[in-house]
C-alpha cells in the first residue's frame, strides 16, 4: 500500500489549497464526444449482457485516455475538469432508466424504448397490450417491430415524449437537487460519505497528471490493477471465448451462482446464493458499517428462517420446489412480502416526516438567533427562492403534460406527487444518502401503484404516462461531489445540457444497431434473457390491476391489510428496540433495506465490511484506511471498466462483420 507520508494533513481526500474554478471547457466537449460514440456501444452490450452498469468503466476508461494525452501534451488537469469530464462519461452511459419497470437499462434514453418493445411483445403482456398507447411503444403488430427499426413513422410520438421527458426531468431534478444540498450540506452539515468516492479518485487522477505521482494515485492503481485481474476472469474469458469457440468458457456466473434449487430441502421458499462480483465486496469497505450489518442480517434472517416458516404455515402458498431465485423472489413477493414492506415503508417514511418537521424548527431557531454559516463566494450558489421556482414550473410542465396523456386519471394527485411528495421524499433521500452514503431504507415501495389503483381510474395508460414521483435525493451528492472537488455548480448545468443532446443522438445510433443485430431479449444477451422476465411479470400486474376487466380482484387477493399492519408492527417495534438499546439508527435503514435484498449481494457486502473494521483499520489506521477506501474502490471500478470495454469492443466488431458476411 502507499508509503506512510506525512500524516494528517497529507491524507486529507481533497488537497486544502484547492480553489472554486470551472470544470467546464472544450476538453470536456471533446471527452462527451467520446465516450457517446466509442463508449456508448460498450455500455449498451456490457448492460444487456452482465447487467452491469459501464458506469465507472466508461468514466474512468475516458478520463486515463484523456490524462495521458495531457502528459504528453505538457498540460495538468484539474480536479474539477477531472469530475466533469467524469461526470460526463457516467451520464452518457447510464441515463435510460423507465420509470415504474425496474429493469437495468443503460446506455441512454433509447434503453427505455428497447424495454418497452419487448414488453408489449412479450407473454406476459398478453390482455395489456391493446391497451398500452401509440405515444409509449407501436401496437404489437406494428412493422416497426417486427423490424425492429426506429426509423418508422409509428416511433414518432414515443420518441417525441421521450424527449421531452428527459429535459424536463434534468431540469425539476437540478434545481431541486441544489435546494435539498443547501439544505443538507450547508445547514444540516452532513458528511456524504460516499461523495468522496468520486470525488476521491478524481483527486488521483489529477494528481497522476502532473509531475508528482501522490499517494492518490498509488492507491488507485492497486484498486484498478485488481479489478484487472477480476475482470480477465469474469468478463474477458466469457466474452472471447463466446466469439472464438462453440460454447462459452464461464469460469464465474454472471452476475451470481444461484444456490436457491439445490437447497430447496433445508431452506423451502428461501432465496440462497453468492455474488461473483468482486466490486460487492469492495462496496462493503465504503459502505457505513452499520447499514451493511442491518442489510446483512435482514436478508439472512428473512430467507433463513422466516420463509422456511411461512412456506411451513402456509402463508407463502406459490412457492414450489425446484424454483430458481428469481421465480421464489416473485411468489414470495405476491404472497406475503410485497405487503409486509408497505408496512415497513409506512414506519420509514414517518420517521422521513419527523426529520423534516425537525429540520424546520432548526431552520426557524437559525434565522431567529442569526446563527449562519457561510456559503463560500466562488461556488457559483444562486438564491434558493430562483431555484424553486424554476423547480415549480417544471413541475407544473410535468402535471399539464400527465393530464393531456391520460386525461381520465384525476390531475390533482399528479400536482399532489409533484409538489408536496416528490420534495419531502427527495429531502428524506438526500437526507439518508447524506448520513449513510445510501438511499437504503428510504423507499416508500408501490405508492405510485397504490394511487394508481385507488384512484378509480380504469385503464393502463397511466401506468405508462411521466407522473412526477420522483426522488431527487441523489442530486444533492452530485452537488456535494462539486464542492468537495472546488468545482463551480455552474459547471453542471453546462455539463447537462451538452450530455442530453449528445446522449440522445448516441443512443439512437447504437441502440438501433444493436437491436437491428438480433431480438432484445435473446440468448445473444443472457443477463437480461434471465432478469426482464421479471420486471415484465411484475409491470404486467400491475397495469392490469386497473383494467374493467376483473384486474382489480388480483391486486386484492396480494395486498392484504393484515401483512402490512404486521410490517408496521415489526419494523416499529425493532426501531424501538434499538432506540431504547442506543444502537445506531443506521442499523434499522440497512435491516429495512435488507428485507427485499438478495443474498448473493449482501454477503459479499458483509465481508468487505468485517474484512474492512477488523483487520485493515487495525492494519493501517482507521483515518488512513478510511482515505484509502473511496479510491480504492475508483480504482477497481476503472480496471474492470478496461478489460470490459476490450473485450465488449470485440464482441460488438465480430457481431457486426458476421450480420454483413453472413
Amino acid at each position: 500500500m502507499a508509503r506512510e507520508k506525512s500524516e494528517d494533513a497529507d491524507l486529507r481526500l481533497i488537497p486544502e489549497n484547492l480553489q472554486f474554478e470551472p470544470g467546464f471547457n472544450i476538453k470536456t466537449l471533446w471527452a462527451a464526444l467520446f465516450v457517446g460514440f466509442v463508449m456508448l456501444p460498450g455500455a449498451i452490450y456490457l448492460g444487456l449482457v452482465t447487467g452491469q452498469s459501464m458506469a465507472g468503466g466508461a468514466e474512468w476508461v475516458t478520463l486515463i485516455l484523456f490524462i495521458e494525452i495531457a502528459k504528453r501534451s505538457f498540460v495538468r488537469l484539474r480536479p474539477q475538469e477531472v469530475i466533469i469530464l467524469y461526470w460526463v462519461a457516467g451520464g452518457l452511459v447510464t441515463m435510460g432508466g423507465k420509470l415504474g419497470t425496474g429493469a437495468d437499462l443503460f446506455g441512454g434514453p433509447f434503453g427505455g424504448l428497447i424495454w418497452d418493445q419487448y414488453l408489449i411483445q412479450s407473454p406476459q403482456a398478453d390482455g395489456l397490450h391493446p391497451y398500452i398507447p401509440d405515444w409509449v411503444v407501436p401496437p404489437r403488430d406494428s412493422e416497426a417491430l417486427s423490424g425492429r427499426s426506429f426509423l418508422h413513422a409509428d416511433w414518432i410520438k414515443p420518441i417525441v415524449l421521450l424527449l421531452t421527458v428527459i429535459v424536463m426531468q434534468k431540469i425539476n431534478s437540478l434545481s431541486l437537487g441544489y435546494v435539498l444540498f443547501r439544505i443538507t450540506n450547508d445547514i444540516e452539515k452532513l458528511p456524504y460519505p460516499l461523495a468522496s468516492v468520486q470525488a476521491g479518485g478524481a483527486t488521483a487522477l489529477a494528481d497522476s497528471s502532473g509531475a508528482r505521482e501522490g499517494w492518490r494515485w498509488e492507491i488507485f492503481s492497486i484498486g484498478a490493477f485488481i479489478g484487472i485481474l477480476w475482470g480477465f476472469f469474469y468478463v474477458v474469458i466469457p466474452t472471447v471465448s463466446g466469439i472464438f469457440l462453440t460454447q462459452t468458457v464461464t469460469i464465474l456466473p454472471i452476475p451470481f451462482i444461484d444456490l436457491t434449487v439445490s437447497m430447496k430441502e433445508l431452506l423451502p421458499a428461501g432465496i440462497m446464493g453468492i455474488g461473483t462480483d468482486l466490486g460487492n465486496v469492495l462496496i462493503g469497505f465504503v459502505l457505513p458499517f452499520w447499514i451493511v450489518v442491518g442489510s446483512f442480517a435482514a436478508s439472512i434472517l428473512v430467507n433463513v428462517l422466516i420463509n422456511p416458516v411461512l412456506y411451513t404455515v402456509d402463508v407463502l402458498h406459490t412457492w414450489e420446489p425446484g424454483m430458481s431465485a428469481i421465480p421464489t423472489q416473485i411468489a414470495n413477493s405476491f404472497d406475503f412480502w410485497l405487503s409486509f414492506t408497505i408496512g415497513g415503508a409506512i414506519v420509514v417514511a414517518l420517521m422521513g416526516f419527523a426529520m423534516v418537521g425537525k429540520t424546520m424548527w432548526n431552520l426557524r431557531n437559525a434565522q431567529r438567533t442569526g446563527e449562519r454559516d457561510e456559503i463560500p463566494k466562488d461556488r457559483g450558489d444562486i438564491p434558493i427562492p430562483v431555484a424553486l421556482g424554476i423547480w415549480a414550473v417544471s413541475t407544473a410542465g410535468f402535471v399539464a403534460l400527465v393530464y393531456f396523456l391520460v386525461p381520465d386519471y384525476p390531475w390533482w394527485i399528479s400536482a399532489f406527487f409533484g409538489f408536496v411528495w416528490t420534495p419531502i421524499y427527495s429531502y428524506i433521500g438526500a437526507r439518508m444518502i447524506g448520513l449513510t452514503g445510501s438511499p437504503q431504507g428510504v423507499s416508500f415501495p408501490y405508492l405510485r401503484e397504490g394511487s394508481f389503483y385507488l384512484s378509480g381510474y380504469q385503464g393502463a395508460a397511466v401506468w405508462f404516462a411521466p407522473i412526477p414521483l420522483f426522488n431527487w435525493g441523489y442530486e444533492a451528492a452530485a452537488f456535494k461531489q462539486l464542492e468537495l472537488t472546488r468545482t463551480r455548480f455552474g459547471s453542471i448545468v453546462k455539463l447537462a445540457a451538452v450530455t442530453l443532446l449528445i446522449m440522445f443522438v448516441c443512443s439512437f445510433i447504437f441502440w438501433s444497431f444493436i437491436w437491428k443485430l438480433g431480438p432484445i431479449p435473446s440468448s445473444a444477451f443472457p443477463y437480461v434473457q434471465k432478469f426482464w422476465p421479471f420486471h415484465a411479470t411484475m409491470q404486467a400486474f400491475w397495469a392490469k390491476s386497473t383494467l374493467s376487466d376483473g384486474g382489480n380482484e388480483l391486486i386484492r387477493s396480494i395486498i392484504r391489510l393484515d401483512y402490512i399492519l404486521v410490517g408496521v408492527a415489526s419494523s416499529g417495534a425493532m426501531l424501538g428496540l434499538l432506540s431504547v438499546l442506543k444502537w445506531p439508527i443506521t442499523l434499522f435503514y440497512g435491516f429495512i433495506g435488507g428485507i427485499g435484498a438478495w443474498p448473493h449481494f449482501v454477503l459479499p457486502n458483509f465481508i468487505g465490511a468485517l474484512l474492512g473494521r477488523y483487520y485493515f483499520e487495525r492494519r493501517f489506521g482507521e483515518q488512513t484506511w478510511r482515505s484509502y477506501t473511496p479510491i480504492l474502490l475508483a480504482g477497481y471500478s476503472c480496471g474492470m471498466g478496461l478489460v470490459g470495454m476490450s473485450s465488449i469492443a470485440l464482441a460488438l466488431i465480430s457481431k457486426a462483420v458476421s450480420s454483413i458476411v453472413f
